[in-house]
């Protein structure tokens, strides 16, 4: 992009290199997706590993292609990620001091790497537990067969919330940061926590009871994490305001 004497750029600048952005974002997604979809049944056999043999059906003719379009696309987004954050960088850097620009970069490695072990620990750890629950009603003359898209939708859901929730640490981080929120206080409103906790886990989780449950407890793990992590932050700036005060 052309920019004026002084390194500035006009509104229709910014908003043609938006665009520009933007269109290779979609461009990049589009390709993602249809190597996932070239590729759907391996990425469907690793989604179904928790199920231990048992197989997915569908109900539908056009269930089944709908269902792995879905998980094509989802998958292509995941794969796709990487351009598409680096395009979203490269049109906020300029506009950044290079203090916010590593604060920027810190909270951005934070969040994918938060996001990535909470659906890890959901795939290895909590999904399979989930799952080994419900099967464990099955009987006799009560098979358990699973419709492909609600499998899908499901499992998807489920890690999604799990890779949310580990955003906590850094989010209380981040207000703590700013000064908006201080170790004690969180420590005083343990309990409201909790309840907001419950309430959060009703909203983001599939409906049913054992998956709120299971994520009430690394949330709440996650939540003491936060304080300690603010905690830190308060202990550091009061000694560089010490150090200010005795230079």
């Amino acid at each position: 992009m052309n920019k004026n004497k002084d390194g500035t750029m006009t509104v229709l600048e910014h908003l043609a290199e938006l665009r520009l952005r933007l269109l290779i974002s979609a461009g990049v997604l589009l390709v993602a997706a249809m190597i996932s979809f070239a590729y759907i049944e391996t990425i469907r056999s690793i989604i179904t590993i928790p199920l231990e043999g048992l197989h997915l059906i569908y109900l539908s003719p056009p269930e089944a292609f709908m269902a792995n379009l879905r998980l094509a696309l989802v998958s292509g987004l995941v794969l796709s990620s990487p351009v598409i954050l680096y395009q979203l960088s490269a049109f906020l850097f300029p506009g950044l001091t290079r203090g916010e620009r590593f604060f920027y970069i810190f909270v951005l490695l934070g969040i994918a790497v938060l996001f990535f072990s909470g659906i890890v620990f959901a795939y290895l750890v909590v999904f399979p537990f989930t799952l080994r629950f419900f099967l464990q009603f099955a009987a006799a003359d009560l098979e358990a067969r699973f419709n492909v898209s609600e499998y899908i939708s499901f499992i998807l859901s489920f890690h999604l919330a799990f890779g949310l929730v580990f955003q906590l640490p850094l989010m209380t981080w981040t207000l703590g940061k700013v000064g908006l929120l201080s170790s004690g206080f969180l420590k005083k409103h343990r309990k409201i926590a909790l309840l907001v906790m419950l309430i959060l886990s009703s909203i983001i989780t599939p409906p049913d009871i054992i998956s709120q449950v299971v994520m009430v407890l690394p949330l709440a793990l996650l939540y003491e994490i936060g304080i300690i992590m603010v905690l830190l932050s308060e202990r550091k700036q009061k000694k560089l305001n010490l150090n200010d005060v005795a230079g």
